[in-house]
């Protein structure tokens, strides 16, 4: 058995065969499910105390379900303790309890039977065990010796067990919730899956019962008898004008509390919401929910329609209540809506757009603008990375209307949203459909060319190209490698043209990318991401690329935010696998690199999982090419080559045209270490042959390096050319490892004085980037070199740089990119919005830098990351 997104939890529970654990956490989080995981993986005697609501009250309840199946073995006690247990259980009369003397009994009584076999004691729903058999499992469970006798125990709180080793479970993030959604019998999708993700909060029995759940389409999704038992248990016996407040507050959180205040004392003594500030928050999203649907469909109409009359100055949300109120078509109630769902588009809130958008087709009476809205609607949700969603809004849209341009436009949104999918001949499909309307051919083949890419089938790549009609993103995305230094000079004038529009300088980013204009790609992606996040949330799936280039050009922390941030976990959470497996790609590569391999090799294995590799090459490729860099961190060549043979087919052909070009190098590494050189010789020269002469420096630089560790004999050439170009400046970390390969070949040559400077340069920026393998064996050939890496007294200038080149590497990636803003003079504000935390975060994650960078005001930091750069 496993349970979604508590590994960790998991083996913690697993591994308690000794002492006491406490699993805390709100109700539904999972306690009771990590409990009966370590039940049923015991190998010995189990005993249950659970508590209930109905016992609280009844003396040693709890005491007398634990001791019920072992009666029998009280007898091997002390008179008094064994009268003193049975009498606290009523089963006999000796006056009145000696609490202390019944925890001793019980201790006593539960260490003889972990003499004959290992004990575990489950304590399930603490908060619901009467006092007195609390603080005598209590009094046990700190008393505990080394033994194999172990009580686990359950609850919302710490109450009675306070200082005891705890374990708080917190909600599922958005990928375990997402894969906790797909592991129930009928996997919800669209915009239905993003209600559930969202008001279930995390809460693992809240995403089970509401997937289960025969949930009508509206905003607050109707809870299960068992949920608003959890959440909402105290409803009923709130006065009627207090249900009414709540009602209201429930139907919008952001209403005013002025005319409720006093109503609503009663809810906040019951533990239903806390009013702060003016403010009203609920306890857990589906309490809210659970208020709302309790009262019938003509209050809750009364309810928007009071609140809509008080929201004249607001009109986004005075057209949302008068939706909700709405008893039928109304096109006043439809244009108002269309307008809100433009103000949120324009603010990055897609979802919103779009759920705006479709409630306002339903409330449409003209066919025509029912058909329009839909589609316009599908355009936004394409941005929030819901397949079903899209295809659903399309689906509704196409059987309403004849209109061509309409049908076509509908057609373009399922094709964009299906590339974030493994359906991409279905996209492919889509988006040819799309690109008949002369209107819509230029965005429809820039999309297909984004299935191309990802499908890497040759057939796909070669039928979008021939009809990229001279667009030079479809042309660089289907072949980045023909025509590319004349593509790569439209990208500034590309650049100038897109002006401030975060969304087209994210595909030029890409497409600078591509060509290997590295350094370029990464300053286009700091401005578009920096526009973007200013409007709201990345658009799920648009990330990756960004992540990859800034891998590339050293700028690992910010590759492994892109790879562990929103893109990645949102992903998961909506289903998404293909976009979920190029995310660990992404964060495989970055551990592989840093030599964090065990983590690396899990992600990537797990990636691969995820796709078919003969259908989504492009991410297959990234993927072989991060567990290759694993094997080559560790020192396994074995491994390696047989991971970079992996990116060409037998024949020697790229199974991807752009992404196993990559591994040539790497591959010829390998094969030098492991006899394959023949076979590695043919296909760096028949890739080689190819790729042409219109190569990117990168590419050269790649190509040199495999011919220099092959044909070591004629070996210098080649490293002098490959490093002779100053754009390798742009990717250190390969140059890092050229520099590396030529000055071992020096050495093995006793030109040691050449090989030197090569090593010291190397390690500098293996340092810099926190590539620990590549440190330790450029360390070694430097010892072998007669220089000592690590000076015994380095000056003051150069213990500046060793610590600007490792201290800061030692940081988390968030800090990293904390500390790099902050040295471009940013405020915490400022850096706060760029990177979505508040000012009160950044100041946080600064003072607990400063002393492990060793500076102690904001100026140091420009030298200190001027010096790592």
């Amino acid at each position: 058995m496993t349970i979604a997104g508590r590994d960790t939890e998991s083996a913690a529970v697993l591994g308690l065969s000794s002492g006491v654990l406490v699993v805390t956490g709100e109700p539904g989080v999972g306690k009771s499910t990590l409990l009966e995981l370590a039940a049923g993986a015991h190998r010995g005697r189990v005993l249950r105390m659970t508590g209930s609501s109905s016992e609280l009250n009844l003396p040693f309840a709890g005491l007398h379900h634990l001791l019920r199946p072992v009666l029998d073995e009280t007898a091997g006690l002390p008179e008094r303790q064994r009268s003193a247990l049975l009498s606290a259980i009523g089963l006999e009369d000796a006056g009145a309890p000696d609490r202390m003397l019944i925890g001793v009994a019980l201790l006593s009584l539960l260490s003889d039977l972990a003499q004959v076999s290992p004990v575990l004691v489950v304590a399930d729903d603490l908060q619901w065990i009467d006092p007195g058999s609390l603080e005598v499992l209590a009094f046990a469970a700190r008393r505990i010796d080394d033994e194999p006798l172990a009580v686990l125990a359950g609850t919302r709180d710490t109450a009675g067990f306070a200082g005891l080793p705890a374990l708080t479970l917190r909600p599922l993030d958005a990928r375990a919730s997402g894969l906790l959604l797909d592991r129930q019998p009928n996997p919800p999708t669209g915009r239905r899956r993003l209600r559930i993700l969202d008001q279930a909060a995390g809460n693992p029995l809240a995403l089970v019962e509401l997937a289960r759940a025969d949930c009508a389409d509206e905003d607050l999704l109707p809870l299960t008898d068992r949920l608003t038992r959890v959440f909402a248990a105290d409803l009923e016996a709130l006065p009627e004008a207090t249900r009414y407040a709540l009602l209201l507050v429930a139907a919008d959180e952001n209403a005013s509390l002025a005319a409720q205040a006093e109503a609503l004392a009663p809810a906040e003594t019951a533990g239903l919401l806390r009013i702060a500030g003016g403010r009203a928050r609920f306890r857990h999203p589906l309490v809210r929910s659970a208020i709302y649907h309790s009262a019938p469909l003509a209050l809750r109409r009364r309810a928007h329609r009071a609140l809509a009359e008080s929201l004249d100055d607001e009109p986004d949300r005075r057209a949302w209540h008068l939706a909700a109120a709405a008893d039928g078509p109304d096109e006043r109630i439809a244009a108002a809506l269309e307008e809100t769902a433009a103000g949120a588009g324009a603010r990055g809130g897609h979802a919103a757009a779009a759920a705006a958008l479709e409630r306002a087709a339903e409330l449409s009476p003209r066919r025509q603008d029912r058909a329009r809205r839909l589609v316009t609607a599908a355009g936004a949700a394409v941005y929030t990375g819901q397949p079903h969603w899209v295809e659903q809004l399309a689906a509704k849209a196409a059987a309403i209307t004849d209109d061509p341009a309409l049908a076509a436009e509908a057609s373009l949104r399922v094709g964009q949203v299906l590339t974030l999918t493994a359906e991409h001949g279905t996209a492919l499909s889509s988006l040819m459909r799309a690109a008949e309307e002369p209107a819509l051919a230029r965005i429809a083949m820039a999309s297909a060319a984004v299935a191309g890419f990802y499908s890497g089938e040759e057939t796909d790549r070669l039928a979008v190209r021939a009809r990229a009609d001279g667009d030079p993103w479809t042309l660089a995305v289907t072949d980045p490698n023909k025509r590319r230094a004349e593509l790569a000079a439209t990208l500034p004038s590309l650049v100038e043209q897109a002006g401030m529009d975060p969304g087209p300088l994210l595909s030029l980013g890409a497409m600078a990318w591509l060509l290997d204009e590295t350094a370029l790609a990464v300053r286009i992606f700091d401005d578009a991401l920096h526009r973007w996040r200013m409007r709201g949330a990345l658009p799920t799936g648009l990330g990756c690329s960004a992540g990859w280039a800034y891998l590339d050009h050293g700028l690992w922390a910010q590759a492994r935010l892109a790879a562990t941030g929103s893109t990645a976990t949102t992903a998961a959470g909506a289903g998404l696998a293909h976009v979920d497996a190029a995310g660990r790609s992404l964060e495989a590569a970055a551990l592989a690199l840093a030599g964090d391999t065990a983590e690396a090799r899990a992600t990537a294995v797990a990636g691969l999982s995820l796709v078919d590799p003969d259908c989504s090459r492009a991410v297959a490729a990234r993927l072989r090419w991060a567990l290759g860099m694993a094997a080559v961190a560790d020192g396994d060549q074995v491994s390696a080559y047989e991971q970079f043979r992996l990116l060409f087919t037998a024949a020697g052909d790229p199974c991807h045209y752009a992404c196993s070009d990559a591994g040539l190098a790497e591959l010829a590494a390998a094969a030098v270490r492991t006899g394959h050189d023949a076979e590695a010789a043919e296909i760096v020269e028949r890739a080689a042959e190819r790729l042409g002469e219109d190569l990117s420096p990168r590419m050269r630089a790649r190509l040199h390096r495999a011919r220099a560790l092959l044909a070591p004999e004629a070996a210098e050439p080649h490293f002098e050319a490959a490093l002779a170009d100053a754009a390798g400046g742009q990717w250190p970390f390969e140059r890092a490892q050229l520099l590396l390969d030529y000055a071992e070949w020096l050495r093995r040559r006793r030109r040691i004085a050449d090989a030197r400077p090569k090593l010291l340069a190397a390690m500098e920026i293996f340092r810099r980037l926190g590539a620990r393998p590549w440190i330790e064996r450029t360390q070694g050939e430097l010892r072998a070199a007669g220089v000592d890496a690590e000076p015994a007294a380095p000056s003051l200038t150069s213990l500046t740089s060793l610590t600007s080149l490792t201290s800061l590497t030692s940081l988390t990636p968030q800090q990293q990119q904390i500390i790099r803003l902050a040295a471009q003079g940013l405020s915490n504000r400022e850096i706060g919005e760029r990177l979505f935390l508040s000012p009160r975060t950044v100041g946080s994650h600064l003072y607990r830098s400063f002393p492990k960078l060793g500076v102690t005001t904001r100026t140091q930091l420009r030298d200190l990351v001027d010096a790592s750069c």
